[in-house]
């Protein structure tokens, strides 16, 4: 009777706090894993050695090992954890068995794939499709991944894949920023400016400085404003009244249709590459597997007419 009593007892955070810090090599390591503070993990640890009555943790200054006893401790519970994640990644394969699971950027699903999957479930109402926002690239064949939507070069990391459509960037902001006025090329540059500025090791995004040049306006080196790593977040705050944003076509069919954006003045830059979608061979075995890439692809070419300069 007093087995059950026991395990119910025990600090189960202290037992995931400790379990990381003999995983990771030390407090700070494992708080941040666990995105917590050092102090908090320690905290943690002191609870676990007090239900125990032993020191897991020989302390000296701003360093911590494990003494004996936690060695011994952690050889055994990091076999718990080991289950843990197997019966986790278990789960997941079941989920998966049976559902497509695509990943993309996550502009691309917050502001695109995310918008267009309810016509494909309006064709398809028994079928299952989970989409997943990352932009760090799957690995096909080892990441519980059918489909991923990737940009530029970075699907060269994949075997299988197809060219989707090349984007293009439009002037946008709220009709209220510029209160039903149609502002030349001139004056676009008078308004506050919202910059997208993607990672490194993506091409650069279209800039203002290069509408500037089309138009033939003279512009600061670096002109002023608020820069956003994410097309989405842009696109948000231009919403938001905050000012002009040079976005995406592909984003910003909702909110042109329900008029929370305008486009000013339709001049439009090219992204410098494509967005693609790969996949993982055994995806087309799937139940719907094939029709939902060929459907990918169909809406992906009606894209492209949308995005280009009429």
């Amino acid at each position: 009777m007093s087995e059950p009593r026991l395990f119910k007892a025990i600090p189960l955070k202290g037992l995931q706090a400790f379990e990381a810090v003999g995983r990771c090599g030390s407090v700070t390591a494992a708080a941040l894993e666990l995105k917590v503070s050092p102090g908090a993990i320690s905290q943690q640890i002191r609870k676990i050695e007090s239900f125990l009555g032993v020191t897991l943790l020989e302390r000296n200054g701003r360093t911590a090992e494990l003494t004996l006893w936690g060695r011994l401790y952690h050889q055994e519970i990091s076999k718990g954890f080991e289950h843990f994640a197997i019966a986790e990644r278990m789960l997941e394969r079941a989920r998966n068995e049976n559902a497509l699971v695509l990943s993309a950027l996550s502009s691309v699903v917050n502001k695109w794939i995310g918008r267009r999957i309810f016509d494909w479930q309006a064709l398809h109402p028994d079928a299952h499709v989970r989409i997943i926002g990352r932009d760090k690239e799957p690995r096909m064949g080892f990441d519980e991944i059918d489909f991923r939507i990737s940009y530029g070069s970075d699907v060269l990391q994949h075997e299988h894949y197809s060219e989707l459509f090349r984007d293009w960037v439009v002037p946008a902001c709220s009709p209220a920023l510029i209160q039903k006025r149609a502002p030349s090329a001139f004056e676009l540059f008078d308004y506050p400016l919202l910059h997208v500025e993607w990672e490194r090791h993506f091409t650069p995004y279209p800039s203002w400085a290069d509408l500037a040049a089309k138009v033939g306006v003279t512009l600061k080196e670096t002109a002023p404003g608020l820069s956003f790593t994410l097309s989405s977040s842009a696109i948000d705050a231009a919403v938001n009244k905050r000012g002009i944003v040079l976005a995406q076509m592909s984003m910003i069919a909702d909110e042109l249709e329900a008029q929370t954006l305008v486009i000013p003045i339709d001049i439009r830059l090219p992204l410098r590459e494509s967005y693609f979608l790969a996949w993982d061979r055994s995806a087309l075995q799937k139940p719907h597997g094939a029709a939902f890439r060929d459907w990918l692809l169909a809406i992906s070419r009606q894209q492209a007419r949308m995005s280009a300069p009429p």
